[in-house]
């Protein structure tokens, strides 16, 4: 049977349609295009066992699809076409929508329950990712929390090569011709001027086939790892619904999960790429300091600021390496002798990834595929005077990076990161002279440890925080997470997060790899044994 509506398409369903289903339906269509989640939620049937799904996520429960929810800024402008109906119960009935928006289609599916109290309301949820020619990563209406600017594309390829049709979501550190360099910072962005050149490192993927989908969201000057922005909000995790996209490059980080760009370009200083890898299930990596050139980069700290990326594959990160860090030799190939362990860092993790990440490195090294494990001793006494002088320089750099633009602009930052410059602008220039010889020394016995071998640790302490945390929780684990992260720093060497570990509920949590100086495309290479082991 076939069955009209004047203000909708045409309804096919065989068995007939039960009463008020329609309505129930198109009232869902109605809260869905203009964003009220409230409708939205009473819809949902309540308690644990709803579903709501898309290619990259089940959501499982009432509580977790509306947190999900919380977190949706986009509004969709595309239109139902034509609605299938088919009775499976009584009381429940599957309803498949195609749908248009421009030349992207869509599919959405749904299974209606009627509740005890005659309303129909969906049980489960499952909505394909749209599909179009047009790249998704200019997208006509999108999240400005993930996004300063995009275009279709904002910057185009200058040549063609192996990143052919790859979209890159730019953190907004970086030089992009006639684009000015926010920082993260309205009242910066207010001052700056659209820049002639674009930063090597940007000009190398255009020049591989790669186009530049936009400039993407960071925390302020880069000086944070929550992804938490005071004056622009915070990116949308779509891995773990409900919490933060972790920092600082965060817009790339959340453009690349979305599927709105396959390549975020970022930069590590402290585990800028590691963490919001770790927190959204992505492929992260930081490269040798100085491998590539920071030319046309805002600074923050330059003896520990690197050039990384994310994406959602190993592939996609290794083709990125051979276009920025050139091919491979095949020396640079070599896989490590032996796995290094270092329990203090493992104590610092919260219990559940403590625990998913020794299973899972323990599984690795029984089944081949990463070397013997071996724990090194790093006392915690030295693991915090390490951490102290890391500390220290890297404040002291991003001082005179921004010291005096903050002193003659008071109330331009965020409470947090106006603090930590503040605590910044105290330390001497003897106390970072005295912090640079500690530097050297961790260095040198941090690349010791490295020499043929692979560091495996945590790449973060825990899974990502939910929005609603406290400061304290916050600021908690980002602390802990600095004492992992800051190892890569130290050493100059490479780190990259992979998204090796499942906790509760599905979240995401990473394990990093750290390499010697130079070893990038051997990790990427190790990576990808490990990804295809999964």
């Amino acid at each position: 049977m076939v069955t009209t509506s004047p203000d909708a398409p045409e309804v096919t369903a065989p068995d007939g349609v039960p009463d008020g289903l329609l309505d129930a339906f198109w009232a869902y269509d109605k809260a869905l295009l203009a964003n009220d989640r409230s409708t939205l939620d009473e819809l949902f049937m309540p308690g644990p066992h709803t579903l709501r799904g898309d290619g990259r996520t089940l959501l499982v429960g009432h509580d977790a699809i509306a947190g999900f929810r919380s977190t949706r800024a986009r509004i969709p402008t595309r239109a139902v076409e034509h609605l299938h109906v088919q009775v499976v119960a009584p009381h429940a009935a599957l309803v498949m929508a195609s749908t248009r928006d421009g030349v992207a289609t869509g599919l959405q599916t749904q299974l209606w329950r009627r509740a005890g109290d005659g309303r129909w309301l969906v049980g489960a949820a499952h909505v394909s990712l749209p599909t179009a020619p047009a790249p998704a990563a200019a997208p006509a209406v999108f999240d400005r929390t993930v996004w300063r600017v995009v275009g279709d594309p904002l910057t185009a390829a200058t040549a063609s090569g192996p990143l052919d049709g790859h979209g890159v979501a730019v953190k907004d550190l970086f030089d992009v011709v006639g684009q000015p360099v926010g920082g993260g910072v309205p009242a910066w962005l207010d001052e700056q001027r659209p820049r002639e050149r674009t930063a090597p490192a940007v000009a190398t993927l255009l020049a591989a086939g790669a186009h530049v989908a936009g400039i993407a969201r960071t925390d302020e000057f880069a000086y944070s790892l929550a992804g938490t922005n005071a004056h622009y909000g915070t990116p949308p995790n779509p891995a773990a619904p409900g919490s933060v996209s972790g920092g600082s490059t965060s817009g790339p980080a959340a453009a690349v999960a979305l599927g709105q760009a396959d390549v975020g370009l970022g930069t590590d200083t402290a585990g800028s790429i590691r963490v919001p890898a770790s927190y959204q299930g992505l492929v992260g990596l930081r490269t040798t300091h100085g491998a590539i050139s920071t030319e046309g980069v805002l600074p923050l700290a330059p003896s520990f600021d690197t050039v990384g990326w994310l994406t959602r594959d190993v592939a996609t990160s290794a083709a990125v390496a051979r276009t920025l860090l050139g091919q491979p030799r095949e020396d640079a190939l070599m896989a490590p002798r032996r796995t290094v362990r270092l329990p203090v860092l493992e104590s610092l993790a919260a219990p559940e990834v403590r625990d998913a990440f020794a299973s899972t490195v323990q599984a690795l090294t029984d089944a081949g595929h990463l070397p013997p494990c071996e724990s090194e001793d790093l006392p915690r006494d030295l693991l915090e005077r390490w951490f102290a002088a890391f500390r220290t320089v890297q404040a002291r750099e991003a001082w005179q990076s921004h010291g005096a633009w903050i002193t003659a602009h008071p109330g331009a930052l965020g409470a947090d990161v106006g603090a930590r410059f503040a605590q910044a602008a105290e330390v001497t220039g003897e106390q970072a002279a005295q912090a640079r010889e500690v530097v050297a020394q961790a260095r040198e016995q941090l690349c010791t440890w490295l020499a043929g071998s692979v560091l495996v640790i945590p790449s973060a302490s825990g899974p990502a925080p939910a929005r609603t945390a406290t400061g304290e929780r916050i600021e908690a684990e980002r602390a802990a997470t600095l004492r992992m992260t800051c190892l890569a720093g130290l050493a100059g060497a490479p780190g990259l997060s992979l998204p090796l570990l499942r906790l509760a509920a599905g979240r995401p949590a990473g394990v990093c790899l750290l390499g010697p100086p130079g070893s990038d495309h051997a990790l990427l290479a190790l990576a990808a044994v490990l990804e295809v082991s999964r």
